[in-house]
């Protein structure tokens, strides 16, 4: 019907009462936050004579239009 499919392995087995399925804008639909930079943490102390350095960077996401995206539950 010209709509891109894309299977993903986190979505739950076919089974009665499951939500396997979903459809939608997920462009519209869900929103990814990507913070710019990173944090750096020294750590000269646990691996003598060695430095570890500790990176972190903070995303996130979630749903933003509901209306977007549509869950098919199976009986």
């Amino acid at each position: 019907m010209g709509f891109p499919v894309t299977e993903a392995e986190a979505m739950p087995d076919l089974s009665a009462g499951s939500l396997s399925v979903a459809f939608g804008d997920f462009r519209r639909g869900y929103l990814v936050v990507d913070r710019l930079g990173l944090r750096v943490l020294r750590d000269p102390y646990s691996a003598k004579p060695y430095v570890l350095f500790y990176t972190t960077k903070r995303v996130g996401g979630g749903v933003q239009d509901f209306e977007a995206i549509k869950l098919l539950k199976f009986a």
